[in-house]
C-alpha cells in the first residue's frame, strides 16, 4: 500500500482482494465486526488545502465511503457534518475522532433520513454549527440483497430502500440548497448498479438509476445558481454493508470479477469526492464518475 493516495503503483496490487472468507455480520453492519477491515485512508491520505475552510455535509459519514470522504475533507481543510443511524454511534465517533485529529471540526447527528423532519434537522444543525452548506454528499443507502427474486421483495423493503436512498436525497437537497452560495455542490453516490443490475437488488439498483436521473436534472437546474451537481458511481467496494447485506457465497468473492481483479477500498473512493467538491472541477456539473475497477457504466 501506498504511503499515501499521490504514489504511483499498480492499481491491481494496491490493495490485495478482502479475505472475508464469505463473513455475515448483523446490518447494518459496524466496522469492527469485520474480520478484514476496509482501508479508509487513515494512515494514507494526504490533503493539500483543496477544500479549505469549507463546510459539509455526508450523509452514511460513520463508515465505509462516507468515513474515507469524512476523512479526506477534513485533511483538505474542510469542516464536517456526518449523519448516521443512531446504531452506528460507535463507528460514527471513530470517524469524528479522524476529523478533529485533522485540525477541523466534526459535528455528528444520528438520524433516519426516511423522515422529512430528520432530513431537515441535519441541516438546521449544519446551518446553525457552520453559518452555510458548501458540499453536501448524499451517501447514505440502505440494501438488501434477495437472491429468490422480485417476490421475495416486501413492500417494507421496497419502502426503506427507497426512502433511504431517493427520498432522502430529494429532501436534504430542497432543504439545503437555500444554504448554498455560488460555487457550493452536491455529490450524490450512485451505483455501477445504476448501469449493470444484479438481480438480487432490483430495488438497489433502481434507486441508484434514479440517482443518476435526478444527478443530470437537477445539475442543470441549479447550474443559473452557480451550485454544481455531480455524482460518483463505486463499483464493488469492500465496505460494512457488504457482509451484512450480501449472501455468503456472493460476499467470498465480493469484487474479482471486476477487470482489475479485486474490491476497491474505501480509501479509493475519496479522491472522486475531493474532486467534485473543489474549485479544479468548476466546469464539472450533471455529470457521473465511475470509479469501478475497470467495469464499464453502460
Amino acid at each position: 500500500m501506498s504511503q499515501d493516495q499521490t504514489q504511483p503503483q499498480d492499481p491491481q496490487e494496491q490493495f490485495s482482494q478482502p479475505d472475508s472468507e464469505g463473513e455475515q455480520i448483523p446490518h447494518p453492519g459496524r466496522t469492527r465486526d469485520m474480520g478484514d477491515q476496509p482501508d479508509h485512508g487513515e494512515d494514507s491520505y494526504r490533503g493539500s488545502n483543496r477544500l479549505d475552510g469549507k463546510k459539509a455535509i455526508i450523509t452514511g459519514g460513520d463508515s465505509g465511503i462516507g468515513r474515507a470522504v469524512a476523512i479526506a475533507f477534513a485533511r483538505e481543510g474542510a469542516d464536517v457534518l456526518i449523519a448516521y443511524l443512531p446504531e452506528e454511534e460507535e463507528d460514527a465517533q471513530t470517524t469524528i475522532r479522524h476529523v478533529e485529529q485533522a485540525g477541523r471540526k466534526g459535528v455528528a447527528v444520528p438520524v433516519d433520513l426516511r423522515e422529512e423532519d430528520a432530513c431537515q434537522q441535519v441541516v438546521d444543525r449544519a446551518v446553525a454549527e457552520f453559518g452555510r452548506i458548501d458540499v453536501l454528499v448524499n451517501n447514505a443507502a440502505y440494501q438488501m440483497a434477495q437472491p429468490g427474486g422480485i417476490e421475495d421483495i416486501t413492500t417494507e423493503q421496497f419502502d426503506r430502500v427507497l426512502k433511504t436512498n431517493l427520498y432522502a436525497m430529494f429532501w436534504l437537497c430542497k432543504k439545503a440548497v437555500p444554504h448554498m452560495q455560488p460555487g457550493a455542490t452536491i455529490i450524490n453516490t450512485s451505483s455501477i448498479q445504476a448501469y449493470q443490475p444484479s438481480p438480487p437488488l432490483l430495488d438497489y439498483a433502481t434507486t441508484k438509476a434514479g440517482i443518476v436521473n435526478f444527478t443530470k436534472g437537477l445539475g442543470q437546474m441549479l447550474a443559473e445558481k452557480g451550485i454544481r451537481v455531480n455524482s460518483v458511481a463505486p463499483g464493488p467496494i469492500w465496505t460494512p454493508l457488504i457482509p451484512a447485506t450480501m449472501p455468503e457465497e456472493k460476499v467470498e468473492t465480493f469484487g474479482e470479477d471486476a477487470p482489475l481483479g479485486r474490491a476497491g477500498q474505501p480509501a479509493e473512493l475519496a479522491p472522486a469526492y475531493v474532486f467534485f467538491a473543489s474549485q479544479e472541477s468548476s466546469y464539472i456539473t450533471a455529470e457521473v464518475l465511475g470509479v469501478t475497477g475497470g467495469s464499464p457504466l453502460a
